[in-house]
């Protein structure tokens, strides 16, 4: 109730973008699912949603385009089929972006 509550309060105002860390974290399900409408809902509206996450199937599943980054530097943007093109998964993709042998990982 409390991530629920942060976003309500935030979006009193009809911000254009949100800017969100790891939102999904200490949902229970309904509570992510929720988030999901009302982000593509806000998105859908026209307004901007930028989303920081560590959870590739979560970051799949919401986003329209992506950025990744590695050791400070983008490595790859677009959508997510060009990001992910050549790998089965977002989490495929990211590890061979940023993975050692990476021309992006320091």
């Amino acid at each position: 109730m409390g991530q629920r509550l942060g976003l309500a309060t935030a979006l009193l105002g009809e911000p254009e973008a949100l800017v969100l860390d790891e939102p999904v974290n200490g949902l229970d399900p309904e509570g992510i699912r929720w988030l999901r409408q009302l982000l593509r809902a806000h998105a859908d509206a026209g307004g901007t949603v930028l989303l920081s996450s560590h959870l590739m199937g979560e970051v799949a599943e919401i986003a329209d385009d992506l950025v990744v980054i590695a050791g400070g530097r983008v490595v790859a943007t677009g959508p997510i089929d060009t990001v992910t093109a050549g790998h089965p998964t977002l989490e495929d993709a990211f590890f061979a972006l940023t993975g050692p042998d990476s021309a992006g990982a320091r």
